[in-house]
């Protein structure tokens, strides 16, 4: 009798710390991959323009703008000095590319009515080999778009290395990405915000390069160090011999704060003009 309760004890025991584990794996999946940013379109935007009386900021993208996985920029600008009184509204999307974005300009940007919009897509039409032009193509309508149904100024965001080997095939890759977002740019009269070019100078300054090895094994690994184990997003970095990025893909507090500075930068320069025109 005794041996057959110690056998349900231990029983009860392996079941219970099974579905402990599988309750925090659950979890790190929900906060990482399926909950939504922080005053996303769908909330923000629902019944048109947000009533604030500040100016309206959408900034538009994939994962690496939401923000659940690595740093959440959009959050950090919302909590800057200068920008209280403004209202950010995340657009980012997690595993979006340009096409999947194209096909939410209404609903996500246009709907917000904007005064300031920035842009940063591509990465994963990198990853999944769109073609180029395919690119350009979805780039441009996304910036006509907006310019046709808003009077928002407009960013594009240079994409930042995949991983901080630069010179790995898929940054030799990246570069023709990135020669289009500067040339739409540059004929929609969009402004340019040089992420790319920020991140390449750090990485340049630095030592050892860590060869690209994105997988989601890497990018849930991480999630977990953070909501589970309560480490910094540089921490996960370093733990996979990264500086600016948690997993090749998705920023460092490090390489967060580097966009935030830019975006902030931008941000500044587009309200300051539009008080001094008449």
């Amino acid at each position: 009798m005794r041996q057959l309760f110690t056998k349900k004890r231990i029983v009860i025991t392996l079941c219970t710390l099974v579905l402990a584990a599988l309750g925090a794996a659950g979890t790190v999946g929900y906060l990482t991959f399926l909950r939504a940013p922080t005053n996303p379109p769908a909330d923000a935007c629902a019944d048109g323009r947000p009533r604030g009386s500040g100016p309206v900021v959408v900034a538009a993208g994939a994962s690496m703008t939401q923000g659940t996985l690595g740093r959440d920029w959009v959050g950090d600008l919302r909590e800057m000095a200068e920008f209280q009184g403004y209202e950010f509204v995340n657009a980012g999307d997690n595993g979006n590319t340009s096409a999947d974005l194209r096909g939410r300009v209404d609903s996500d940007i246009v709907a917000c009515d904007p005064e300031m919009v920035t842009v940063l897509i591509g990465a994963n039409d990198v990853r999944n080999g769109v073609p180029v032009e395919e690119y350009r193509d979805n780039l441009t309508a996304i910036v006509d778009r907006i310019d046709d149904k808003t009077s928002a100024r407009i960013a594009l965001m240079s994409l930042p290395p995949l991983g901080e080997d630069l010179d790995a095939e898929i940054n030799h890759e990246l570069r023709d990405y990135n020669a289009v977002v500067k040339e739409t740019a540059t004929r929609t009269k969009a402004d340019y915000i040089p992420v790319n070019e920020r991140f390449t100078d750090h990485l340049r300054n630095q030592g050892g390069r860590t060869a690209y090895d994105f997988s989601f094994t890497t990018a849930y690994l991480a999630a977990t160090k953070h909501y589970l184990l309560g480490r910094s997003w540089d921490e996960a970095a370093r733990d996979n011999g990264l500086e600016l990025f948690v997993d090749h893909i998705h920023l460092s507090d490090r390489g967060g704060a580097i966009v935030t500075d830019l975006a902030a930068q931008w941000l500044s320069s587009t309200a300051r003009t539009a008080k001094n025109q008449p």
